[in-house]
């Protein structure tokens, strides 16, 4: 019942908020295991999952530091979110949500892993590269444009509704991961899934990437 209002609550902030443009959200399966890798641009970034799909098993990581904000850990708790230390390994963190995700659930996470300060892509932490290649699944990059936490505000004091566009991709699946080359492999990874998510969005917001040789062949290829 909790999650159900805690979600519910979700849907009226959106729609308060945002008019919002989704391409290709078919793509998304309704059941099974797979992880959502997207840019970050502001709060309204994670509420978003849980407005578009119709899921109970959703994995959310969550900054450590909304532990300490009332309202953010209320919504954690009944949405079943994850907290985790974003500067230290967080063994357990990746453990329940390794545990969640083969046991079908849906990953959701920002490897950027911190809101964007100007809203172009920053450098891309290992996190989704190491649950996505250890536990098997399939990763669909996303792009979103428009959750900039100072343009849905101003525009709702504007009482107008910021225009939200996000793009889903085609899916791919990472290898797995050899010990001999750990670090060179989750490297290799991060960068291909941030240049499938800086393929989905604008120039002006493919920041660190946009130069990126693998961003070059994939947009040569679409």
């Amino acid at each position: 019942m909790a999650f159900w209002f805690a979600r519910s609550l979700i849907k009226l902030i959106i729609r308060l908020t945002c008019r919002l443009e989704i391409h290709s959200l078919d793509r998304l399966p309704k059941t099974g295991a797979f992880a959502v890798a997207s840019n970050h641009l502001g709060r309204l970034d994670p509420l978003l999952v849980y407005y578009l799909l119709d899921r109970r098993d959703i994995i959310m990581l969550v900054a450590e530091k909304y532990r300490e904000n009332t309202l953010a850990r209320w919504f954690v708790r009944q949405l079943d979110g994850i907290f985790v230390d974003r500067f230290e390994a967080d063994f357990r963190a990746v453990r329940e949500a390794l545990t969640r995700l083969r046991s079908g659930g849906l990953l959701v996470l920002a490897p950027e892993g911190t809101r964007s300060p100007t809203g172009a892509l920053i450098e891309g932490h290992h996190g989704i590269s190491y649950l996505a290649a250890k536990a098997g699944v399939p990763i669909y990059p996303v792009g979103i444009t428009g959750t900039q936490d100072r343009a849905v505000l101003a525009h709702f004091k504007r009482l107008r509704r910021a225009r939200v566009v996000g793009v889903v991709g085609e899916p791919f699946t990472l290898p797995g991961i050899s010990r001999q080359a750990r670090d060179e492999t989750l490297e290799a990874y991060t960068g291909e899934i941030m240049c499938r998510i800086a393929a989905l969005i604008p120039p002006e917001y493919r920041g660190v990437y946009a130069d990126h040789p693998r961003l070059r062949e994939l947009l040569e290829s679409g």
